[in-house]
């Protein structure tokens, strides 16, 4: 019974101050509803930028590195003197693994490799006409390759299978086709760094949202790039590894490179930089968003604390009247609820609707991002923590002023 006279006199200073109660329902509002579009837009920023730059990154990369020769022919003569030799080149030895693809069919054997793709890469220049631009070839299964970076549905023109039947096929970055100005069955002519040189026919174009990936590769069939080269059909120079576990690449990297005695680096040590920035990004956002809560924490706090103050004559007469100090601060846990609930339900379909709406604004990301709108996060985990806050601090921000106010004395208050 004295539970349900508590919600009714609550229910009474709710609406017979409706301005006082929009106002503080309000301030939970607009604090939610800030929120909700601030960890939105800023996750999706990051979440964004982490899928474009490690889209195309294998998690371990196996290949030969180039390294200067350690010892010259002077080393065995003049044992009586110093030699000094400067810019010491490397050897001309060849650049492809030696059993490659009987390494990659090992590799792939493993129960947590996800995929592996052995390639063959060459710097080229692409010639249409007069125009001339440089950038590189993968000779590539191109089903293994789709099956790591799904390819598939990054085609814009033509198809995986057009180029599977092809000996002369290319799939051509979409940058790098509009720079050429060419389209899906044209030719274009290549032209290795040693001079050798071929017609190619593009049988599709793809899109990575790279600007350095689509601006600048073409993928072919190994034999193609082999034939281009003139090399043999063993002849390859990578390994593009993925694992189920991304996060064991380290591990997996210094097992392959013991193993197999070629250089294995992972996508952690090759994309040390970015990972910094990813993790000073993030630190940032959460700095960002904390801030916002607990500057938005106070601003409900000081509402709630001024409404307790405007009703001080009500709490003396409560008090005067015989209610106790719990049924006090009951009935403005009440109002706190309810200006909570309804102030939090409405932050969230504001930020939800300006949050939808920034998500369809149309965005211009160049060259160098496949983006056509703004990047919006919508999680369902942001909703309910903003919920819990609004509900919350709502509540512990009606407790603490209404615990003070109801242990002042009823006879000094009505004394004014």
């Amino acid at each position: 019974m004295a539970l349900k006279l508590d919600i009714n006199i609550a229910k009474t200073h709710l609406f017979s101050r409706k301005r006082q109660t929009i106002i503080a329902s309000l301030g939970v509002t607009f604090g939610i509803a800030m929120f909700i579009v601030m960890i939105s837009f800023m996750t999706g920023v990051d979440h964004l930028l982490e899928e474009t730059t490690l889209t195309a990154t294998p998690h371990i990369r196996i290949y030969k590195d180039v390294e200067a020769a350690s010892k010259t022919i002077l080393d065995d003569v003049n044992k009586n003197h110093f030699n000094v030799v400067h810019h010491i080149k490397p050897h001309g030895e060849q650049l492809n693994l030696k059993n490659g693809l009987n390494i990659a069919m090992l590799i792939e054997k493993d129960p947590a490799v996800m995929g592996v793709s052995p390639q063959l890469t060459s710097q080229v220049f692409y010639n249409f006409g007069p125009t001339q631009l440089g950038g590189s070839i993968s000779g590539v299964n191109i089903l293994s390759e789709d099956k790591l970076y799904g390819i598939r549905k990054k085609i814009k023109s033509g198809s995986l299978e057009a180029l599977l039947s092809s000996n002369d096929g290319i799939i051509m970055g979409k940058g790098l086709a509009d720079k050429l100005n060419v389209k899906t069955g044209d030719r274009v002519q290549i032209t290795t760094p040693r001079g050798n040189t071929m017609q190619v026919r593009i049988v599709g174009t793809f899109k990575f949202g790279i600007g350095t990936i689509d601006n600048m590769r073409s993928y072919a069939n190994i034999s193609t790039v082999q034939t281009i080269l003139q090399r043999d059909t063993r002849y390859i120079t990578d390994i593009h590894v993925k694992l189920k576990d991304m996060d064991r690449a380290p591990e997996f990297a210094a097992q392959y490179a013991q193993q197999f005695g070629y250089k294995a680096e992972d996508w952690q040590t090759a994309n040390a930089t970015i990972l910094i920035s990813f993790t000073i990004r993030k630190v940032l956002t959460y700095v960002v968003v904390t801030t916002l809560l607990i500057v938005a924490g106070f601003g409900i706090y000081n509402i709630m604390n001024m409404t307790i103050y405007d009703k001080m004559k009500d709490i003396a007469i409560l008090k005067a009247t015989g209610f106790e100090t719990i049924n006090i601060i009951r009935v403005f846990i009440f109002q706190a609820l309810f200006i909570g609930i309804m102030g939090g339900l409405l932050g969230l379909l504001i930020g939800f609707l300006i949050s939808l709406a920034l998500s369809n604004t149309p965005f211009d990301g160049g060259e160098f991002l496949s983006v056509d709108t703004f990047p919006v996060n919508m999680q369902v985990k942001y909703y309910i923590f903003g919920m819990m806050f609004g509900v919350i601090s709502t509540l512990l921000a009606g407790y603490f002023p209404a615990r003070k106010a109801s242990k002042i004395d009823p006879v000094n208050i009505l004394r004014g």
